[in-house]
């Protein structure tokens, strides 16, 4: 969202923009810098290195002097609110990326959490929100709600395109034919995104359908993850499932599928549910974060990690028949376009700069 977001500030927008990791510069890092954007990398891996790396982010800040600091999770927040106000900058935006607050009380992320709640109402002049659920679980925690502003995700819907012979592509790598009805999830290998919620569902719907194919997306989602092998072993379906890992073609994969489903069991705003709904594919997904406000009337919600309501949301949507799924899918895209564009989202950001800007020349 952030590379989405400072791409569209570039073509259209009127700020301009520089990158500090915090720790590496990663793949995003370094498609930004290919785009002419100043990006630099600190390299922090441990939290006992946060002095020596507040100190060089406060001489980083006061030499480039920006007009609004903005920080984008926990520990940036933290690091880059106090840095930023050490260097002289008082238009800090902090940003809230997730609803989920399970993490131990004891546990690094949430002793960060908690010590942003306390600073909350004097560090920032804005806390952005992701999704409305995540700002009221941030105030319930005790982050000022003066300050909590929510800005959803934006999706770019010129990129968000395939062809019928790229779709056409991903299903013959995977053996299967048009004929056959594909139901799909996309996201890395984590226990938030609940891929064993996903399995399960899948084999429920496969008792009842006999032309359903599965396939799933991400980064740790492949051939090679035994644990996620087990599960789809289990099922005695394991035929009907196709593991692709990560993929530079999302969208292609999106364009292959009849059927997208969130499995999750915490979301913010889920980016994948809008890429699906931009590119007209209808969705199931589990009622984490703001998934359900994303997909309104254009989609089916379901309970979280209920595998047997998952399986009956599928299957409501698989007899809906292709004409019906395909006037689905294109309600989905329409409310993409109309409430949750990228151009949308960037002048939803840039109100909030502006807002700065006015209160500090006032």
């Amino acid at each position: 969202m952030l590379k989405r977001l400072i791409e569209s500030s570039m073509a259209q927008g009127d700020f301009e923009h520089a990158v500090l990791s915090l720790t590496d510069i990663g793949t995003i890092g370094l498609q930004l810098r290919e785009a002419g954007v100043d990006v630099q990398a600190l390299g922090m891996h441990h939290a006992s290195q946060a002095p020596w790396f507040l100190w060089r982010l406060v001489r980083l800040i006061r030499a480039s002097r920006p007009t609004i600091v903005q920080t984008w999770m926990y520990h940036a927040d933290l690091l880059g609110g106090v840095a930023a106000r050490l260097a002289g900058c008082r238009n800090v935006i902090w940003g809230i990326r997730t609803i989920s607050l399970a993490t131990g009380a004891t546990s690094p992320t949430a002793c960060v959490r908690a010590i942003c709640a306390a600073l909350s109402s004097f560090l920032p002049r804005l806390v952005v929100c992701v999704a409305s659920r995540a700002r009221d679980a941030h105030i319930a925690i005790g982050y000022d709600p003066r300050r909590m502003v929510v800005v959803p995700n934006g999706f770019d819907m010129d990129k968000l395109v395939a062809t019928p012979a790229q779709s056409a592509a991903v299903r013959a790598a995977c053996g299967w034919d048009a004929s056959l009805l594909i139901v799909g999830c996309v996201g890395r290998f984590h226990t938030d995104k609940d891929q064993r919620n996903f399995v399960l569902a899948a084999a429920m719907l496969a008792q009842r359908l006999e032309n359903v194919r599965f396939l799933m997306v991400g980064r740790g989602v492949d051939t090679s993850n035994s644990e996620l092998r087990q599960w789809i072993k289990r099922t005695g379906f394991e035929q009907l499932f196709a593991l692709l890992g990560e993929r530079g073609d999302v969208p292609s994969c999106l364009a292959a599928m009849d059927i997208y489903c969130l499995p999750s069991r915490t979301e913010g705003c889920p980016n994948v549910v809008g890429e699906a709904m931009a590119m007209g594919v209808p969705c199931v997904v589990t009622d984490v974060g703001d998934a359900a406000m994303l997909v309104g009337q254009s989609g089916v919600i379901v309970p979280k990690e209920d595998a047997g309501a998952l399986a009956r949301g599928m299957e409501q949507l698989a007899g809906m028949g292709n004409d019906a799924r395909r006037r689905l899918g294109a309600l989905g895209r329409a409310r993409i376009q109309s409430e949750f564009s990228m151009t949308l989202a960037r002048s939803r950001f840039e109100a909030l700069y502006r807002s700065l800007l006015v209160k500090e020349q006032g």
